[in-house]
């Protein structure tokens, strides 16, 4: 890998903004170059949100993605809103609960039950951010588990860095089980 870059979307409120600081910081632990910025609609919760994460060995001139390699996203709003992002050969990462797959035959999607592993197998919506961090890293191995888990543990509160640690480990095996159920290219 020299760059990657990559855009976590999804609503206000979910973590995603704290999951493209933790990749950075991951990045950062390994001696990578890295970027990272936000942006969020006027709403503190349930707006469109965005985080976007550049690695790469070398100089990072610009600091802002403009075509994506890999787009993850648990809305359905902000998928429709940045899918055309994601560049010719990039991966989605989509959560399981959303209804409209994009009909795009140049990218390779996975659709992960991220949301409902929060909810059901952990009991704790707010760690689909860290379960979402877990298959970004299992797909794609930008940054080192060492240097992710410490990254997590050194952002979340006192006290919950088991239960994150849990979360990101859930996260690793749902692109594991997926990676076998591709149809077409949808996995």
């Amino acid at each position: 890998m020299v760059r990657q870059e990559l855009r976590l979307t999804g609503s206000g409120g979910q973590g995603l903004i704290l999951a493209g600081i933790i990749l950075a910081e991951a990045a950062l632990y390994d001696g990578m170059n890295v970027v990272q910025s936000q942006s969020y609609g006027p709403e503190a919760r349930g707006g469109a949100s965005k985080a976007e994460v550049i690695i790469s060995k070398d100089t990072i001139n610009y600091p802002k993605v403009n075509e994506c390699d890999i787009m993850l996203t648990l809305t359905q709003v902000a998928c429709d809103k940045y899918i055309k992002s994601l560049k010719p050969g990039g991966t989605l990462i989509i959560d399981k609960s959303l209804n409209n797959i994009p009909s795009r035959d140049d990218i390779t999607i996975y659709k992960v039950p991220i949301l409902e592993t929060a909810i059901n197998k952990l009991g704790k919506p707010m760690v689909a951010n860290i379960i979402a961090l877990g298959s970004i890293y299992e797909l794609t191995r930008i940054v080192t588990k060492d240097s992710l888990e410490r990254a997590v543990c050194d952002r979340v509160p006192r006290g919950t860095e088991e239960l994150n640690k849990k979360a990101l480990e859930e996260g690793f095996n749902l692109i594991k089980a997926h990676k076998e159920e591709c149809y077409g290219d949808v996995c």
